[in-house]
């Protein structure tokens, strides 16, 4: 049997050559070995790119597709892995292994992926409905197990491909056409979910914040485990401004608490306010002259217990003041991919894999 590479687990398949393998081989021979020094373009496929003009996703895919060529990694290592939705186009317009899947399970589907082949940088595009909705226990019990991939959650508050009903992130009294007199259901905080599964890498971004976008999809993709980024979107057809507050000039830097590892919360016109522990050990928001300077928060992303991390995503409520943005919590544990390779091995060394007896079982019956 071929000799696999130590990142390829054998999970007891029949021997002989991998198809795999012969793939693999036959590709490199043909077109030589893998490009890992890509440029942006490298990344753009021949599909027409089809959002409605003026959708925030043209700006995340600029962003992505920019992006990704400075971690190194060859295309044909790359999966996106989508759901059902607007933002789930993703897979067509990137030069990558891609799969635009059944909606709300792109996690799981992912989850395979990372699992059986942890050499691959695995992505999954969705949305608030997508992964909030149909695909919520998915989502959650991925970022429990700790599964190495990124998620790249696009959060635009309403129903886009279906036309403009109300999401599990819409405020309550949200008027749409499934909701005419206002939406009864409290939204969904998507980092307090996250963050309340244990989480071990989350953050925030803005669709049109393309250095704030970029250093958080850095953080992001350098993290070892599931990392879920909130991305901002807007959707200019249903849900048009829903992010104005924070995107303005005139009001985005007194709304928004930047958030930068070691760095104190201070933010707003001359820094005029800040981030402080209230007497229950939750935060609030002061004046930073009404304070002593030592009582303002110094942010700490590395923060292991995730109740601080918590406590910064409930700072800001559905109106969007004081919504912290960039990266709430990056910590290290082991990976659910890493974990289960373990147990094989164990397993492989206790036990040589015989497929055919797993398949024929205990118990067998002779019909007559």
């Amino acid at each position: 049997m071929t000799a696999l590479p130590s990142h390829v687990h054998d999970l007891g398949m029949p021997e002989g050559p991998s198809p795999i393998d012969a793939a693999i081989a036959r590709s490199i021979e043909v077109n030589g070995p893998k490009l890992t020094e890509l440029k942006a373009k490298d990344l753009k496929t021949d599909q027409e790119v089809r959002w409605c003009p003026g959708c925030g996703d043209y700006v995340i895919l600029n962003a992505v597709q920019s992006f990704l060529p400075s971690l190194g990694i060859a295309r044909e290592d790359m999966v996106i892995v989508s759901g059902i939705g607007c933002s789930s186009r993703f897979p067509y317009y990137m030069n990558t292994y891609g799969m635009h899947s059944i909606h709300g399970r792109a996690p799981a589907i992912a989850t395979g992926l990372a699992a059986s082949r942890p050499d691959l940088s695995v992505w999954v595009v969705t949305g608030d409905g997508d992964a909030l909705s149909i695909g919520g226990n998915h989502l959650i019990h991925t970022l429990r197990r700790n599964v190495n991939m990124t998620i790249l959650l696009f959060n635009n508050r309403i129903y886009g491909l279906t036309k403009g009903q109300y999401s599990p992130t819409s405020e309550v009294g949200k008027v749409t056409k499934s909701t005419p007199m206002g939406s009864l259901d409290h939204p969904f905080n998507p980092l307090s979910l996250a963050l309340g599964a244990d989480a071990t890498f989350v953050g925030r971004a803005m669709d049109s914040d393309r250095k704030g976008l970029t250093d958080v999809l850095r953080q992001a993709a350098e993290h070892k485990g599931t990392a879920l980024v909130e991305i901002y979107q807007n959707c200019n057809i249903f849900n048009d401004g829903a992010f104005d507050l924070l995107k303005d000039p005139a009001t985005g830097t007194q709304w928004s608490i930047p958030l930068e590892h070691g760095k104190p919360l201070v933010f707003g016109p001359e820094g005029a306010a800040c981030v402080v522990r209230d007497d229950f050990g939750g935060l609030r928001i002061a004046e930073t002259n009404q304070v002593d300077p030592a009582e303002i928060v110094v942010h700490d992303a590395h923060r292991e217990n995730p109740a601080y991390a918590f406590a910064l995503s409930r700072l800001s409520s559905q109106d969007l003041r004081y919504t912290p943005m960039g990266v709430f919590r990056s910590v290290q544990k082991a990976t659910y991919d890493a974990m289960m390779a373990e147990q094989l091995d164990v397993a492989r060394t206790e036990q040589p894999a015989d497929l055919d007896a797993l398949l024929m079982g205990n118990d067998n019956w002779t019909v007559q």
